[in-house]
């Protein structure tokens, strides 16, 4: 028995677009769904209940983070995730293996695992299949990772094919040592930008049998026209009847091309990243909030949004928060932020429903080009 039940309710008659259900031990998510990322078990300047406002139904955490401050045996300890950071809905946790990867010379690779020396004092550490499991369990997520390698861009498609028959391998041994009956695992689709590679990593993973498959190793360097075109060849290698996902993409538009492809998840820091940077995204494309042209701006981010920042503060006080250094700026901009993207999601599954994608998608373009 799955710990997760996933039901597709319909698929767009224009595309490849699902809307879907996925209920877990601590809730039901509708898909496609975006998830804000909590890397070190906090969603960057919100509040588990302001999460709840904006519309998030899950949230992502760092493995390899987690792992490294303050550590799983604590969080364990202290109830899991879930109890540890206040945050009573479903939780999905990361494997560890793009973090570590991208420690680039401190880190090295073997059939066993991955050696690596830690981003904040040097000291040495070690993350294998079976270490990550371990750790994930401890965690307490109501969806886990295999772990994998997530390959550079470029790469040569010899490396690739090699560097994705080892993560299948990683993703059997991962099965065969996870333990909680309450956590649901996914598989991770390797094979770079090669559609023959990715075929037959998605072919091997569905070979072991996972609860969902997700797509790694996108949005690595590569141009956006490649992304896209890699999710639009992969999908369809994916179980239907299964949760697809696809790890790191992050901007606005890469969201509503994996959803016309056939996607499900997504996560990325994106959005609350570049609110910090005072970046905001609006219906109407991104719009720098620092910019001397808002300084007496009296409009909202966005006229179009009926999120709380947009209802109560202007353009010209969010680049005063922020030109001041006032931590209010972060959390302000952050908050309008993953209300968009939530909100974005909600208009996708409802134009899905109601059998209008294509005109969603077509519109979602039309509007950043009036800018």
């Amino acid at each position: 028995m799955s710990a997760i039940d996933f039901k597709l309710i319909k698929t767009d008659s224009s595309s490849a677009a699902r809307l879907g259900s996925l209920t877990t031990p601590h809730g039901k998510i509708d898909t496609p769904i975006f998830m804000p990322v909590g890397t070190h078990a906090t969603v960057k300047a919100m509040t588990p209940e302001e999460l709840t406002e904006v519309g998030a139904q899950i949230i992502l955490a760092n493995t390899y983070h987690l792992y490294m401050r303050p550590g799983h045996e604590l969080v364990a300890r202290m109830g899991g995730l879930h109890e540890f950071m206040h945050w009573q809905g479903p939780i999905l946790t990361d494997s560890g293996g793009f973090q570590v990867f991208s420690l680039g010379e401190l880190r090295k690779i073997t059939e066993e695992g991955v050696k690596f020396q830690s981003h904040l004092d040097g000291s040495y550490h070690f993350i294998s299949p079976e270490t990550s499991m371990e750790i994930q369990a401890a965690l307490g997520g109501d969806i886990i990772m295999c772990f994998d390698e997530c390959p550079p861009y470029p790469a040569d498609y010899a490396y690739i094919a090699k560097s994705m028959e080892m993560t299948s391998r990683w993703a059997l041994r991962c099965k065969n040592v996870k333990k909680r009956a309450d956590q649901a695992l996914f598989g991770i689709v390797q094979g770079g930008m090669f559609s023959d590679l990715r075929e037959r990593s998605a072919l091997a993973l569905q070979e072991i049998g996972f609860d969902g498959y997700a797509l790694g190793g996108v949005s690595v360097g590569e141009e956006k026209e490649l992304m896209h075109e890699v999710m639009g060849f992969s999908a369809p290698f994916l179980p239907v009847d299964k949760p697809r996902y696809v790890m790191g993409i992050g901007a606005p538009e890469d969201l509503i091309e994996g959803i016309n492809a056939g996607f499900d998840m997504f996560d990325c820091v994106m959005p609350t990243r570049n609110a910090r940077n005072g970046m905001v995204f609006t219906s109407f494309g991104r719009l720098n909030i620092k910019g001397a042209r808002y300084a007496e701006d009296r409009l909202p981010i966005d006229p179009e949004c009926g999120c709380y920042v947009c209802k109560n503060y202007s353009r010209a006080y969010l680049r005063h928060l922020f030109k001041s250094g006032e931590i209010l700026a972060s959390r302000l901009n952050t908050w309008h932020n993953l209300h968009y993207y939530l909100s974005l999601m909600a208009g996708a599954r409802q134009a899905i429903a109601e059998d209008r994608f294509a005109d969603f998608r077509r519109d979602f373009y039309a509007k950043r080009e009036t800018m």
